[in-house]
């Protein structure tokens, strides 16, 4: 019985305590009321001072896979050399975010839509400070990327967020054409040399063959020699990739350590072809011809390897000619951005909805704690009376 009286006298205690705060929330209620009428209007007079923001989107597909920005894709169907070329842009929903966010492409929008004045200032810092603040660039789990600027102006918001487009579309040609750019003047400067080395070896093996009235060499001879061209071109390319690679990477990434491994396979092979005695010429057939059919074998060997190597480079040469003269970018635009109609913010209903809330809140907590200090006993007023002499004095 006494644990049940106790459980009893509790839930009367609640009832009790319930009903007193409900009774102090009564008796004070015309405070509540007023402290919610001036939060609402003060809240709706605020909201109207705040100007209409409008929102524009444009959304920007990027490449899902990499792009023919430089030479890999489009050689890959030539062979050879074709791994020299390290690319574009390439994929990548960050990298094109990353050109979004960079400052030359800010600045440039800055300087397209004349921002300075339009934002009031004489900085041009300042003028990139305040653009992004109002732009965000953000992506979805699609890989779509949203550009969304705010503006009070409808029409300046779309042209922000479409120059924005415009200059990620420009600065990714830029940058494609500046690799491009190099790969196609390294195959020039390597093609110039090979153009060199050939017409030296026809003008060779012509005046040879004029001098020693010799016709042609021996088919077997011949096979052989054709057979070392085409690892002699082999080797030549792979050369030229490495050294392609070696001007951006070092000696330790998998790449160049693959091209180090496939040369010595090459030159291993033509060790091999070449036979003891012959000092890597790769002439096995023809040990036993005469002098002046070994000499012709040798220059036609020299002939067919500048050829072999003369082809690849031709054909890389061009691809990155094509390369360069590309003037679109890899990504695709699906929505550019209209002036809105209607604005984003500010939501007005939702900051009087908030300030209500808060000034509920705000006078409930303040009438409790008025109903507490008019009901203190005589003990604690002293009490208080002598903390806020201790808080005011200078001592």
């Amino acid at each position: 019985m006494t644990e049940n009286q106790n459980q009893a006298d509790i839930d009367v205690e609640e009832q009790i305590n319930l009903l007193e705060l409900l009774q102090i929330i009564a008796k004070r209620k015309m405070f509540i009321i007023k402290m919610c009428t001036f939060a609402v209007v003060a809240s709706v007079a605020y909201s109207f001072t705040l100007p209409n923001i409008y929102s524009a989107t444009a959304k920007v597909l990027p490449p899902q896979k990499e792009t023919a920005g430089g030479l890999s894709a489009m050689l890959g169907q030539v062979g050879g050399i074709a791994g020299l070329a390290p690319g574009g842009l390439g994929s990548g929903t960050e990298l094109y975010l990353g050109l979004l966010r960079s400052r030359s492409v800010a600045d440039e929008v800055v300087r397209r839509l004349d921002l300075t004045a339009y934002y009031k200032t004489k900085d041009a810092e300042l003028a990139r400070r305040g653009l992004e603040a109002t732009v965000r660039m953000q992506t979805g789990k699609d890989g779509i990327i949203n550009i969304t600027a705010d503006d009070k102006d409808p029409k300046m918001a779309a042209r922000v967020a479409n120059m924005y487009v415009e200059e990620l579309g420009r600065t990714s040609v830029r940058l494609n054409l500046s690799k491009a750019g190099s790969e196609r003047a390294f195959l020039e400067k390597r093609l110039e040399l090979v153009k060199g080395e050939l017409k030296k070896a026809e003008d060779e093996i012509k005046a040879f063959s004029q001098q020693n009235s010799i016709v042609q060499v021996d088919s077997q001879a011949k096979a052989s020699i054709e057979g070392i061209a085409r690892l002699k071109a082999e080797l030549a390319t792979k050369e030229v990739q490495l050294a392609a690679l070696r001007s951006r990477q070092t000696d330790e990434s998998p790449e160049v350590r693959s091209l180090l491994a496939g040369i010595k396979r090459l030159q291993a092979e033509m060790d091999r072809m070449s036979g003891p005695g012959l000092g890597g010429e790769g002439i096995p057939a023809i040990g036993n011809v005469p002098r002046l059919g070994l000499e012709y074998a040798r220059k036609m060997r020299e002939l067919k390897i500048q050829e072999s190597v003369f082809e690849q480079l031709t054909k890389q040469y061009e691809m990155a000619k094509l390369s360069e003269a590309k003037d679109s970018s890899a990504f695709q635009v699906l929505d550019t951005a209209v002036a809105p109609s209607v604005k984003s913010k500010p939501r007005r209903s939702a900051i009087v909805i908030t300030a209500t809330m808060v000034a509920v809140a705000a006078s409930l907590v303040l009438i409790f704690l008025q109903e507490h200090l008019e009901k203190m006993s005589e003990a604690d007023r002293k009490i208080l009376a002598d903390i806020k002499g201790r808080l005011l004095s200078l001592r």
